[in-house]
């Protein structure tokens, strides 16, 4: 599955070039649940979340009821949110907060099986096994959840249930999240992860604490991915708007050469042959197309940026192998 296109309208919760969000469905969804899943199973954040996470710890007596993590897309909210579920989990911390690793719990944890962490995501899985992502959280997940927030603990502590992207409620499932919200159960707590904060309900947001989930500066963010093996991360780091797990999945060698094609095809918009581009997509396997389009609309959108960016006197951010015939066709751009 490739990485889906982010809505570039500079909303709540934008990234630095005024694009997050948008098919959210499941920029949040893909980049961080299908790259980030491993890690997040780990019981450690992420490095630059490791400030964070022990500030919090160190305040576990006062954890609050709701929690609302926000932040740009892919920069790892779902793993942060994970992180601090498995440590108010955790049946025997260290001094400092931390998850043991070794325990029941962080056994169970680790392996995506405890009891007493439940998940709710735009994400289902049919009759064959598979899972499927779907547009919305529906009201019935929700009432599942809010039902089995009631359940006495499995391990009799602490009870965690997750959201994200929690944007992806619709309004009769907020309306049902919101009844265990404003009447919290003790030893229970509910993290809201969003990167479009802007879109839920003011009833919800007035009942969270937020938190603003840190954000690697550009050399942390290389410095992770060439962990990861990506030695030359700063083409996907830009396309990505510096958003590291997104950046892990945009570089992938088979989704850059499609893009590669496309944007040599819009640097030369004389021999652009629309017949034959739209051919590209067509060829792709059928459950395959929505995705390649919508990678598609999101090149177009990022070159029509590059072009305004370089036309005001600026530099591409995202075509920056592109820049020659950028400044070419900026001079006949209104």
């Amino acid at each position: 599955l490739w990485p889906h296109s982010c809505d570039r309208n500079g909303g709540p919760g934008a990234g630095p070039n005024g694009r997050d969000g948008g098919r959210a469905v499941i920029d949040e969804a893909v980049s961080e649940t299908k790259a980030g899943l491993a890690r997040a199973h780990a019981a450690a954040p992420l490095p630059w979340q490791q400030s964070m996470v022990a500030g919090l710890l160190s305040q576990r007596a006062r954890w609050p009821h709701a929690m609302l993590i926000t932040g740009p897309a892919g920069i790892g909210k779902r793993v942060l949110a994970q992180s601090l579920a498995r440590s108010l989990l955790c049946e025997s911390p260290a001094p400092d907060g931390a998850p043991c690793g070794i325990c029941a719990s962080c056994r169970y944890a680790a392996a995506g099986q405890h009891p007493d962490l439940r998940i709710v995501e735009p994400i289902e899985v049919d009759d064959d096994g598979e899972a499927k992502v779907v547009e919305w959280i529906s009201v019935d997940r929700v009432r599942a959840l809010t039902r089995w927030a009631e359940l006495t603990s499995h391990r009799g502590g602490a009870k965690v249930a997750l959201i994200v992207p929690a944007e992806r409620m619709n309004a009769p499932a907020a309306n049902a999240l919101l009844k265990s919200l404003e009447e919290p159960l003790p030893n229970t707590y509910f993290m809201v992860v969003s990167h479009l904060p802007g879109r839920l309900p003011a009833t919800i947001i007035s009942r969270c604490q937020r938190i603003a989930a840190p954000h690697p500066t550009p050399a942390a963010a290389r410095e992770w991915l060439a962990e990861q093996g990506i030695e030359d991360g700063d083409f996907a780091l830009a396309q990505a708007n510096y958003a590291q797990l997104r950046a892990l999945m945009l570089a992938d060698a088979e989704y850059q050469a499609e893009r590669t094609t496309w944007i040599r095809a819009f640097a030369a918009p004389r021999q652009l042959s629309v017949t034959g581009l739209g051919a590209r997509i067509d060829a792709a396997p059928r459950d395959a197309r929505k995705d390649r389009l919508a990678a598609v609309i999101d090149w177009l959108i990022g070159w029509c940026a590059d072009l305004a960016r370089v036309r005001a006197g600026g530099a591409p951010a995202e075509n920056a192998a592109f820049d020659a015939p950028l400044r070419e066709l900026a001079c006949s751009v209104a």
